[in-house]
């Protein structure tokens, strides 16, 4: 009686999953807290930090603003106006830009750009154009801005040009067309809806700054939720392997030029609602603006990065300083020395952080090996 057989419970108790360690809540927010700061070190925290600088460089032109002019910037109301000024004065360079982000990210370059603009507004503001109305001026723009987008992508990817030289053949051809057909005169524009773009305020800021916002947001959306954006950013960083990887790179190149030729259509509606005419001289060293503000901006002349949102703080940053030279007082010439500065300052800055990049892979491969 004593030799009893053995009970099922310890099988029970061998049978039961293993209990987890205990997580200790400390070393969970430890993590977390590495976690961010390697996104913040890397490359996810890249364009944080760039739209940061830019955020901390308006600050500093706001600063010597009011230490410049305090008769000024001690007027509310006045502050709040020459804000609108501002976002106003940015609004047609910032829609061009968004165009030229696309085309520099993918690897290229546009000089064409304000010739483009002058040629959509004169070609929108011709007699039988207007006769048409709003709409047909509207879409006479569009389209001539997409056209010779197209032709442009159609001479960059299929004509083996190089990008400098064949928008820069277009900015002198289409600067003679524009000429051509206005008759080197300035042609008014009669249309009072196409007028009104420029004076109406919604909410007590103008639309032009809607606008602008309308394709600044199409703009980030376009960029960095579709593969469109994605393949773009391929594109420029490494053509022959995102061809091998099932890209249409000629395909894609005419796209961007035509998307860049899309954004200018649209900043000529805007640009001749303002001076309601338009003349063969419209829109005059546009490129450079759009290029400056596009590089200010974060984006890699070489081309395979750029944010949106960066290169419309490089937009508003130049826009603040033309305002800045106004209200002193100082000449379009001092200004624009100011800006060649900071374009040349810019690509320094890229070249040393690409440099040190460069520097930074190279060391892990050789730690790796």
């Amino acid at each position: 009686m004593s030799d009893t057989t053995p009970t099922a419970a310890p099988e029970r108790a061998a049978s039961l999953p293993a209990q987890s360690p205990p997580v200790d809540p400390a070393e969970t927010a430890k993590a977390d807290r590495s976690a961010g700061l390697s996104w913040w070190r890397g490359d996810g925290g890249e364009g944080a930090k760039r739209n940061l600088g830019l955020l901390a460089t308006l600050v500093v032109l706001v600063v010597i603003g009011i230490l410049t002019r305090p008769d000024l910037y001690g007027d509310a109301s006045w502050v709040w106006g020459n804000t609108l000024t501002i976002l106003k004065l940015a609004s047609v360079v910032g829609v061009v830009t968004v165009g030229m982000t696309f085309v520099i990210i993918g690897g290229g370059i546009d000089l064409s750009v304000g010739a483009i603009v002058a040629l959509a507004g004169v070609w929108c503001t011709t007699l039988a154009t207007q006769s048409y109305g709003a709409g047909g001026m509207i879409f006479s723009a569009l389209t001539v801005g997409v056209a010779v987008g197209l032709v442009n992508g159609l001479l960059v990817s299929y004509g083996r040009l190089v990008p400098f030289i064949a928008t820069l053949a277009m900015m002198v051809a289409a600067r003679g067309l524009a000429a051509e057909i206005s008759d080197k005169q300035t042609q008014v524009s009669n249309d009072t809806f196409i007028n009104g773009i420029a004076s109406t305020n919604v909410l007590g800021i103008p639309l032009l700054v809607y606008i602008l916002a309308a394709v600044v947001l199409a703009g980030w959306v376009l960029l960095n939720r579709t593969t469109f954006g994605r393949r773009t950013v391929a594109v420029g960083g490494n053509p022959e392997a995102a061809r091998l990887a099932g890209i249409n790179v000629r395909r894609h190149t005419v796209l961007l030029y035509a998307l860049s030729g899309l954004c200018c259509g649209i900043a000529a509606i805007m640009l001749t609602a303002q001076a309601t005419s338009a003349q063969a001289a419209m829109a005059n060293l546009y490129e450079l603006d759009a290029i400056a503000a596009a590089i200010i901006g974060g984006t890699l002349l070489s081309g395979g990065r750029g944010t949106i949102i960066g290169s419309l703080l490089g937009v508003i940053i130049f826009s603040t300083i033309t305002n800045l030279f106004a209200i002193n007082g100082l000449s379009t010439e001092a200004q624009n020395m100011v800006k060649g500065g900071i374009i040349v300052a810019a690509v320094l800055v890229q070249q040393v952080q690409f440099r040190s990049l460069t520097q930074f892979l190279a060391r892990n491969r050789a730690t790796t090996t």
